[in-house]
């Protein structure tokens, strides 16, 4: 059987997105959202726990949290090759890892797809502005692209806090301040605490996980911080149901009239098979405007879909809508528009 580095320097050469070692299975990366193997037979559970013993001192990280809690995250770079994200667990008893690629250098925006109105955003000194998706639709990568253009164009304080970090970034007008969790603070809430003392600019929170965390990142951006964070939420009116119903029913009233007040933008976003075997881009843009701020304050999520699709003069850009470009411009089937649509009937009837 080959050993790590071998299949970390196939998964790079192939241009995967991720790296499989799962007992019971041949060592598999993914190549455009499909699985293929990569190794010649099946990893027997001592071969798999030698690869990931390999992983760990390759990362110069200690197994004690691995081998107390069953998962554990973290990164690692190898020269001249490119940056890894981990994620190690156990399973059925054995030990596996899931093994995110990542570019040495930030990924250019425009060959990703994504749109100039999302990337404007990095414009902003103040509010929140929150990416979302499922795992694994480029949600970090959307916000490194963000967290570039601000270094590059501004002099300012950036602070990230991640778990792990991913993308790294040189100070180039700004100063950037990578903090991992678990490694440099203990985690995400008292390093966002912490960090409003640290006279940030820019805050990027990797995700926002629990109350507290909301209500801390609600008040950074309250105070004037420019606050970008994740979470795991489908569209707009999703992300702003989770945030709302994250707090006990007697604080919601309360946290509506917040979140409207300091929320500036939702970018949901999700990838979808192109024509060519690739993975394109669609996304959904929602801006603040006086009838948005409204609906969220009474209540009115339910007319927010109708806002965003009626909003393109202020930049707005609703998921089907960006399903039909993408459809209209060769880059996805007239299956995978209708597969992915949020109202599959409106987008039949669309699509002619």
């Amino acid at each position: 059987m080959a050993g790590l580095m071998d299949y970390l320097t196939r998964a790079v050469q192939e241009g995967a997105s991720d790296l499989f070692i799962v007992p019971g299975g041949a060592v598999s990366i993914k190549l455009d959202g499909q699985l293929v193997c990569i190794g010649e037979e099946k990893v027997m559970p001592a071969q798999g726990e030698a690869l990931i013993r390999e992983i760990y001192a390759m990362a110069g990280r200690e197994m004690d949290e691995f081998v107390r809690t069953g998962d554990d995250d973290f990164s690692f770079s190898v020269a001249k090759l490119a940056r890894f994200r981990v994620n190690t667990y156990r399973q059925r008893g054995s030990w596996a890892a899931v093994i995110r690629v990542v570019a040495f250098s930030i990924p250019d925006w425009q060959q990703l797809g994504i749109p100039e109105e999302v990337m404007s955003l990095a414009d902003l000194t103040s509010g929140m502005v929150l990416v979302t998706g499922t795992a694994g639709c480029g949600k970090s990568t959307t916000l490194a692209c963000l967290i570039d253009r601000i270094n590059r164009q501004r002099a300012c304080h950036i602070i990230t806090l991640e778990d792990p970090i991913e993308f790294l970034h040189r100070n180039q007008k700004s100063i950037v301040s990578q903090r991992e969790i678990a490694v440099d603070t203990q985690d995400y809430l008292s390093a966002l605490r912490a960090c409003l003392r640290q006279a940030p600019d820019v805050i990027q929170l990797g995700e926002m996980r629990d109350l507290e965390t909301i209500r801390t990142a609600m008040t950074a951006a309250e105070t004037g911080h420019l606050l970008l964070a994740t979470l795991h939420t489908r569209g707009a009116v999703n992300t702003i149901d989770r945030v709302i119903d994250a707090f006990p029913a007697d604080q919601q009233e309360q946290i509506r009239v917040q979140l409207s007040a300091v929320l500036h933008t939702i970018v949901s976003q999700q990838l979808l098979p192109g024509v060519n075997g690739d993975r394109v881009p669609a996304f959904e843009i929602m801006h603040m405007t006086g009838a948005i701020r409204s609906m969220i304050r009474d209540g009115k999520n339910h007319q927010i879909a109708g806002a965003i699709a009626s909003g393109t003069e202020e930049g707005m850009l609703s998921m089907d809508q960006s399903i039909l470009d993408l459809y209209r411009s060769g880059q996805i089937t007239r299956q995978t528009a209708l597969e992915y649509a949020d109202n599959p009937e409106q987008m039949l009837r669309r699509l002619g």
